[in-house]
């Protein structure tokens, strides 16, 4: 079982700006935009498991009943009008038809109940239209682009996205605890993967530091709880003993 942290309530965080944007950090990993009723998730990669057994490697055949269970929570929860996936919400471009029958009915549910947009990511370029739902390759909404992967160059729109799957850590009472995370700065926004059976990248990785400006800060995910750092206030993933 994972360790929780031990903070005290007042570093407790959800709400946020950006861009011009109240947005919330929800512990699921799902971001919340009150005012828009909107419900962002990125990188379920349902029916990983299933692509994986087909190559020799064989995980249990129960993420994608995990991942839409989790999101079917959320949703409950928070209600959203619109709900827009990042991308990557197929493992490869055959998941759709791998999921079994009542997966597909409950997905088929939930895009019937929302107005759906699937966001074509790079492992699902053309996510199943039969599902239902929107496909398109990116959304903007006032001051805001939601799209797969962010782009390098930056512009005037606040940019929130996925691909990354970024993970931070921190020392805590001196124990170093990782977990998934939202990680930003100014203009940027990129969300922690939703799916059951998917890792997470250093947000100090290359890739990432290469997107962010320096004094990036993160909200890591802890249960049923969001806490924010700052990026001075992080350690790598892997640290010597």
């Amino acid at each position: 079982m994972q360790q929780a942290f031990d903070f005290p309530e007042t570093v407790e965080l959800g709400s946020f700006r950006f861009n011009g944007a109240d947005l919330v950090t929800d512990p699921s990993g799902a971001l919340w935009w009150p005012a828009e009723g909107c419900l962002v998730v990125a990188d379920l990669h349902l029916e990983k498991g299933s692509s994986f057994a087909a190559r020799g490697s064989f995980l249990p055949p129960y993420d994608s009943r995990e991942t839409l269970a989790r999101l079917q929570a959320v949703l409950a929860r928070r209600q959203p009008q619109r709900v827009i996936c990042l991308g990557d919400s197929f493992h490869d471009r055959q998941a759709g038809e791998r999921l079994d029958a009542a997966e597909r009915e409950r997905l088929k549910a939930l895009t019937r109940a929302h107005d759906w947009i699937w966001i074509a990511g790079n492992h699902d370029p053309e996510p199943p239209r039969e599902l239902g739902g929107e496909v398109t390759a990116e959304v903007e909404m006032r001051r805001l682009v939601f799209r797969h992967e962010a782009e390098a160059r930056r512009e005037d729109r606040g940019e929130v996205s996925g691909h990354y799957h970024p993970k931070a850590a921190v020392r805590v009472k001196g124990r170093h605890f990782s977990r998934p995370c939202f990680v930003f700065d100014g203009s940027r926004l990129i969300l922690p993967s939703f799916g059951a059976y998917t890792g997470g990248l250093d947000v100090f990785a290359p890739a990432l530091r290469t997107l962010l400006a320096p004094d990036f800060r993160v909200r890591l995910i802890d249960g049923r709880k969001v806490y924010g750092f700052s990026s001075e206030m992080l350690e790598p993933l892997t640290v010597s003993a």
